[in-house]
């Protein structure tokens, strides 16, 4: 089959690689209907995480079940199913607190972006649709394997409720699925830092209703003059740098929250000024299996359509242009389709 090798950074290549088999009896491999690059993957392709190595990357698909190890019961083959970015049994302490990313037994798969994939634990990871769906749901469908779940989760951590006030810092495509999150939540006002055109107006039409410019001390200000110089009630962090955790912190009121899903990058918080804020932080990897039969209503209802952060579609086999899009801020997120 073909998959994507991370060869070091900036170097992305498919190459020919042996088909996926079950190795346990709790696996499913899948044919890849879709998948993608995250911004996540980034830190590598830019030597920011070290690759040593070449090894397969992607983390994020949907498709059709092809094979079940002996003990999965709840998918079949021919099924289509969408999964969470880390393979959980949903069953442990942990998943049943709604915790999934952080499984007893959680399983990391990786090398989505390629023909055919294998599932660890395909019962507690994999959500099957009944029908196959409609080729227009399919972004939408692919981005709740991560990026809208992890807005989601940015916007429960940062407690968004109905008729408060949210900052979204951040406009890549887990930003703006924080934007459409905090607005299903109820947030009566949503305010997006952006510096970029094509996502503002998608920040406007997922729900935002004011565009922040200005960044770090001068996005801090700009946010409290629009919040009457209190701050806001919720502050969802989707980027994972210093500056940004930074700005989401003092963004927000006494007493609110920030959700931090960016994964974090030489972050230091200072434990006394934390103390002093009254504000709560919470974050981590998303668990994306918690929210994924939600979501998916939301999605075959037409309440929610997220697939709108892909504007690049390329084939597999055009992969590398997709990272380099993404990495030369050109494209949100690229869509790769087998």
């Amino acid at each position: 089959m073909r998959a994507t090798i991370i060869h070091g950074p900036g170097d992305i290549r498919v190459e020919n690689a042996p088909e996926p088999k079950i190795t346990a009896s709790t696996d499913a491999v899948i044919r890849t209907v879709a998948t993608c690059v995250c911004g996540s993957d980034l830190w590598s392709y830019r030597g920011i995480n070290p690759v040593t190595e070449p090894q397969p990357i992607g983390h994020e698909y949907v498709g059709i079940v092809e094979e079940v190890g002996n003990d999965v019961s709840t998918v079949r083959p021919g099924q289509f199913v969408i999964g969470s970015f880390i393979a959980s049994d949903n069953t442990c302490p942990n998943c049943r607190a709604g915790y999934q990313t952080n499984c007893l037994h959680r399983n990391f798969p990786n090398g989505c972006q390629a023909e055919y994939i294998r599932i660890p634990l395909a019962d507690g990871t994999l959500v099957a649709i009944p029908e196959q769906p409609a080729e227009e749901l399919i972004p939408s469908l692919l981005a709740l394997s991560d990026v809208m779940g992890t807005g989601w989760y940015a916007a429960k951590a940062a407690a968004v409720q109905p008729g408060s006030t949210a900052v979204v810092v951040g406009d890549g495509a887990v930003g703006l699925s924080g934007v459409i999150a905090a607005k299903e939540l109820g947030a009566e006002r949503i305010i997006a830092m952006s510096r970029h055109e094509s996502r503002q107006k998608l920040a406007l039409e997922f729900g935002a209703t004011d565009i922040v410019t200005e960044r770090g001390e001068e996005g801090i200000a700009r946010v409290r003059e629009l919040t009457n110089g209190v701050g806001a009630d919720s502050v969802l962090e989707c980027v994972g740098t210093q500056q940004s955790m930074q700005q989401a912190l003092q963004s927000t009121r006494p007493g609110g929250s920030v959700g931090f899903v960016g994964m974090p990058h030489d972050v230091q918080i200072d434990g006394q000024e934390l103390f002093f804020s009254h504000v709560g932080l919470r974050g981590g990897p998303a668990p994306v299996r918690a929210y994924l039969p939600d979501l998916i209503e939301r999605v075959f209802s037409g309440r929610i359509n997220p697939g709108k952060v892909f504007d690049l579609t390329l084939s597999l086999d055009e992969v590398a242009e997709g990272y380099k899009a993404m990495d030369e801020r050109r494209a949100i997120k690229a869509l790769l389709r087998p």
